[in-house]
């Protein structure tokens, strides 16, 4: 029983780490939406002004958006790998294929929260009700009452202050714009959805691998990070501990450190830039023709499949 409890988990495990991509996406998805939401509850307060309503409604769906891909642009590791590169080589020696692939990863996990924000903005309506209402044709409704002030009667619907003969008009005029807001909405869901699919299709059409090297190189490129990360915090550990021993003439360390320090003796105490410069990307030569190598960076292009969307 036990076995078949720990095999159960560890199919589990292997499910998740395998959509490691899809479940974060879904993670920044939920997230968004439910700032969103809190958003429109607590802090959405349409000005219901002629001019003040456009601009504050447009703001509401628009800057969380640009903010939100301006933060993923960040917080992308791949970013700072394009900042490097050319920082180092002034991109003169960063191919094409490498600089699309890169851009490909970054904007496909920074869209996520912006699309989602943006959708669900539309399909709720508030901010574009707000926006919209003092743009609405008095004409347009059934028996209104003429006026020459519309635009600031209209622009008070969306806080419901108006005077008791023109309340009945309210849903009416809510119901056009929410209208208007949910079809671009959905309109909006259907052309990023056509966009995905033909991105998905273009990325296995031009793929040089085939569906088991896929996977391969997904497995290795897992477990070479996961393996790097875990030496990687070691060798800086065994460094730091050296350091510290040099000026207090000791170290205090538990004893599963000082095992762990005792099996790596002989590692490198410092790593040459050549080393690093192949780990991190930038284009190598051969010292005999001043020939380029290809770089981390044109690797990961030719057999990366970015899974970013």
């Amino acid at each position: 029983m036990a076995a078949v409890v720990s095999e159960y988990f560890k199919f589990i495990a292997l499910f998740f780490k395998s959509k490691d991509v899809m479940i974060f996406n879904g993670l920044i998805g939920l997230g968004t939406v439910a700032g969103q939401t809190v958003y429109n509850i607590f802090a959405f307060n349409c000005p219901c002004s002629p001019q003040k309503n456009y601009l504050y409604g447009l703001a509401a769906i628009g800057v969380p958006a640009l903010a939100l891909f301006v933060i993923g642009v960040m917080l992308n590791r791949n970013t700072w790998d394009i900042v490097s590169e050319c920082r180092t080589r002034k991109c003169r020696k960063f191919s094409l294929t490498a600089a699309f692939a890169l851009l490909g990863s970054i904007l496909g996990r920074a869209v996520v929260a912006p699309i989602t924000w943006t959708v669900i903005s539309l399909l709720r309506g508030e901010a574009y009700v707000c926006a919209l209402s003092e743009f609405i044709d008095p004409s347009s409704l059934d028996k209104f009452p003429p006026t020459t002030q519309a635009p600031e009667i209209m622009s008070r619907f969306p806080c419901k202050d108006l005077p008791a003969p023109l309340m009945v008009y309210s849903g009416e005029v809510e119901r056009q714009l929410k209208y208007e807001s949910q079809l671009l909405g959905w309109l909006l869901v259907g052309l990023i959805s056509l966009c995905f699919f033909l991105l998905l299709c273009l990325k296995n059409c031009y793929s040089p691998l085939g569906y088991l090297q896929e996977a391969y190189w997904n497995q290795y490129r897992s477990n070479e990070q996961a393996l790097f990360q875990r030496t990687a915090e070691l060798h800086a550990k065994i460094h730091a501990a050296e350091c510290v021993k040099s000026f207090f003439g000791f170290v205090a360390l538990d004893n599963q450190e000082k095992e762990l320090i005792d099996d790596c003796k002989g590692s490198k105490t410092a790593i040459p830039s050549l080393d690093w410069n192949r780990i991190t990307g930038v284009y190598m030569y051969r010292e005999n023709n001043n020939t380029p190598m290809y770089s981390r960076l044109d690797k990961w292009a030719m057999y990366e499949k970015d899974n970013s969307c």
